[in-house]
Formats: structure tokens, C-alpha cells, sequence
């Protein structure tokens, strides 16, 4: 996937390094790339990313400790591209910083974490993927992307992008959106999913199963296709300002 243009590039290195010079790679990696890999030692429970401006791409993993890969790629003119990471007292933080006359650049990250580690993340500017979590999952972000997560709860919140979950099995799921579409696709009917949403559209997709619902929308239509009781363990709770809301049955892959 390709990552996104920030205009400025020094690179803090470790481990493995790889340039190319023009074009693209075999693999898709964009011109004049750096690629760098650092295992960081680890124990934890829990896991706390924070990037400021690049894309991370959050992988549970066979691993002992955590893995980051780093891409980053730009072009230069009277100007610096620097980029750090570090871990310290569980929380692994990872930058990219462009300064300079005339500077065009970008970076991502992929971290590998072992599975069963909770997972906080911030990333106000960028993307965030995530994939394979089997425990508590809570994000912070312009735009996500997730799918596999099964921990007990996800946490979300989105301040001016897209949120996009699919294969999710979480027990509990809470959604605060200010200004983006939403739609989180279940393979386990939920205990509870609330949605908060300022402009935006919602969209569901439930297994089969009766569900509580509350829905409400000033501006923007309602669509329910699931079966209600008001007395259903399974409560789903969307209320929007200015969007669209959708709540039906997941297709079956």
C-alpha cells in the first residue's frame, strides 16, 4: 500500500536497509525508499503506538518482542526528512518529521506485535490498519482499517476520516466519529455496539440474531433490517447529527 506525501529525510538507522533508486520495486515499494527493521524486547500486556504523521499498519504475529518495519520515502531540496522509533515503558513511538525549502515525503510503519497484547493507538494524521488481535483494541485516528479483531472490547475513534471494520467479533464496541462514514461488518453478534457520529453515515452488518436497538438521526435516513426485541442481550445503540444510518444482516462471505 502506498503511503502518503508529507512535504521533507534523515534516517536514525538500524538493522536492515534497503534503497531504491527510481521506478518501484518488484513489490510495489515507492522510488527512493529507505527500509529499515528493528525487533524491539518486550513483555508486556499491553502495548501503547503513537505516530504523529505516518501510516501504521498493526500486525498480530508469531512474534517474541515487537517488530517494526519502517518505509520511508521523499524528495529534498534545501530540507531534512528524520524519522524515529522507540520503545520505553510500553509505549513505542514512531515519527516522521519534514522540514525544509521544498521537501515531498512519506512514511509507514508495520509493527508486529504478539496477538494477545491489548493494543492503544494514536495517530491523529494518518492511517491506521490493524489485523489478528485477540484482546482489548482501542484506536485513535484520521482513517482506519481493521478486520480480526476478537478481543472483548474495541474502542474507536475517528476524528476526520473513514472507519472501516470487517470479520469483527468483538463483544463490546464503542464508536465516537466526528467526521467520516463508518461501517463495521460482525461474524458474532455483539453484547453491545454504541455509535456516536456528528456528520457521517453508519453502516452494520449483523449476524442473524435478535437485537435491542435505539437509532436516532436529525438529519439522515433510518434503515433496520434485523430482527428487534427490546429485551435481547444484544443492545445496538447508533445516534447521529448528520448522516445516514444502515443496519442489516452481514452477507455471508
Amino acid at each position: 500500500m502506498g503511503m502518503r506525501p508529507h512535504t521533507v529525510l534523515a534516517l536514525g538507522g538500524v538493522a536492515i536497509l534497503a534503497v531504491a533508486a527510481t521506478g518501484c520495486s518488484p513489490d510495489g515499494t515507492p522510488a527512493n525508499t529507505v527500509v529499515e527493521s528493528k525487533m524491539f524486547d518486550f513483555s508486556g500486556d499491553s502495548l501503547t503506538v503513537k505516530s504523529d504523521s505516518a501510516d501504521l499498519e498493526l500486525v498480530a504475529a508469531d512474534v517474541k518482542g515487537v517488530r517494526v518495519t519502517r518505509q520511508v520515502s521523499g524528495t529534498k531540496v534545501g530540507g531534512e526528512i528524520e524519522s524515529g522509533w522507540k520503545l520505553e515503558g510500553g509505549v513505542l513511538t514512531l515519527s516522521l518529521d519534514c522540514t525544509g525549502l521544498s521537501v515531498n515525503c512519506g512514511a509507514k510503519y508495520t509493527v508486529k506485535v504478539p496477538r494477545d497484547v491489548a493494543i492503544t493507538t494514536e495517530n491523529d494524521k494518518g492511517l491506521v490498519e490493524a489485523t489478528g488481535f485477540t484482546a482489548d483494541f482501542s484506536a485513535k485516528a484520521g482513517d482506519m482499517r481493521l478486520s480480526d479483531l476478537s478481543g472483548p472490547h474495541l474502542d474507536l475513534e475517528g476524528r476526520d476520516g473513514t472507519i472501516e471494520g470487517d470479520r469483527i467479533s468483538a463483544r463490546s464496541v464503542t464508536l465516537a466519529s466526528r467526521n467520516g462514514d463508518n461501517e463495521l461488518n460482525f461474524v458474532s453478534a455483539p453484547d453491545l455496539v454504541d455509535v456516536r457520529s456528528q456528520d457521517g453515515d453508519v453502516r452494520l452488518g449483523l449476524p442473524e440474531a435478535t437485537y435491542a436497538v435505539d437509532t436516532a438521526a436529525k438529519k439522515g435516513d433510518i434503515t433496520v433490517d434485523v430482527m428487534k426485541d427490546d429485551t435481547s442481550d444484544h443492545a445496538v445503540r447508533i445516534h447521529t447529527r448528520n448522516g445516514e444510518i444502515v443496519i442489516g444482516k452481514r452477507e455471508a462471505p
